[in-house]
């Protein structure tokens, strides 16, 4: 209770202090006295973001768009290859230097999911099979879900710095949740029918996870991966002003110089980078056997690739056959039985 004020049963929070403003700058404090303690994460952190940075930016754009163009037809069809081929040409007419800042920003969201993924899908899976757990962990999800990322902006700069490293993380702290409420529902939607048939015929439990559940559940899960995705993207530029490069860095000065030219043309950039990662993951999240296939090789270009092999070897025994001549009513060619003759 505040000194001097009288309580009031109409007004009682007026007179009350539980001390939480300390109890948070008390966390500001011990991150600045424990980054020393961080700093071989920063540092491996930021050295995987600036190699995949690197190998980005040094891959030609028209090389860059014919790639993932292709990757998009592999995973998700001639259709979306067409989408993300448009994009991607659509990106690169944007501004001259709007490549190379979406291919940072790229590098950013691609480190992050993956460190998403690395931390999400191991807790949706124990979510999903522990109830304990999963309620336990739900109102930690939904505050992580709803506080605004300028909370927890301050104590990560404080901890870690400005840079890259902190814009990963604060994008971890945003994104990840999707990922694991999804990843445990999926798991949970499993038939269990199915997982009995398993186990019946002797499966282990891992071999039930990794073969019967995650399979099944991969729709699910990919859909999730699709959410993180889509939230990272809208990160960026709340992460820009830690001082993470990228398109969200450009709508950020922008916004400072009042230039809506740039911001419309960084905004752009954004969209267009979600536009290509979610087609591709949705594609992704489509099983085979829904696009008429069993497995991923059977079709895109590593389909066609390997198909050329099987089409020679087809047209060699069709020519083969026809050098032999019919068969007469012996069973035997026509050459064979000239030479027994």
């Amino acid at each position: 209770m505040a000194v001097g004020d009288a309580f009031s049963f109409l007004d009682p929070f007026s007179g009350l202090d539980l001390g939480i403003a300390d109890w948070a700058d008390g966390i500001k404090q011990w991150a600045s006295a424990n980054r020393g303690t961080i700093q071989p994460v920063k540092r491996a952190l930021n050295d995987g973001v600036l190699a995949v940075e690197a190998a980005l930016q040094s891959v030609p754009p028209v090389l860059m768009i014919v790639l993932l163009a292709l990757l998009a037809w592999q995973l998700s069809g001639r259709r979306v290859a067409v989408i993300v081929l448009a994009a991607l040409v659509a990106l690169g007419l944007l501004d001259p230097g709007a490549w190379a800042l979406a291919m940072t920003t790229l590098a950013i969201v691609l480190c992050s999911v993956a460190m998403c993924m690395i931390i999400g899908m191991p807790l949706g899976i124990m979510a999903a099979k522990s109830d304990r757990f999963e309620s336990a962990i739900r109102p930690v999800l939904d505050t992580m879900q709803t506080i605004p990322a300028f909370v927890y902006l301050v104590p990560v700069v404080m901890l870690v710095g400005i840079g890259n490293v902190s814009g990963v993380i604060v994008t971890i702290v945003f994104a990840v949740p999707p990922l694991i409420r999804l990843t445990s529902l999926g798991i949970r939607q499993v038939n269990q029918g199915v997982v009995e048939a398993a186990r019946a015929f002797g499966a282990s439990s891992s071999q039930i996870m990794f073969k019967v559940e995650l399979p099944l559940a991969m729709p699910t899960i990919m859909a999730g991966v699709n959410q993180t995705i889509m939230l990272s993207l809208s990160m960026v530029v709340i992460a820009s002003m830690i001082a993470v490069k990228g398109l969200g860095n450009e709508v950020l000065r922008a916004m400072g110089r009042l230039d809506a030219g740039k911001a419309i043309v960084g905004g752009l950039g954004i969209v267009i980078l979600a536009i290509v990662l979610d087609r591709i993951t949705q594609g992704v999240a489509q099983s085979g056997r829904k696009r008429g296939r069993r497995h991923w090789w059977q079709g895109g270009p590593v389909g066609l690739l390997l198909a050329i092999p099987e089409g020679l070897k087809g047209r060699r025994s069709q020519d083969g056959s026809a050098r032999r001549g019919p068969a007469t009513p012996n069973g035997k060619g026509r050459d064979n039985q000239e030479k027994e003759n």
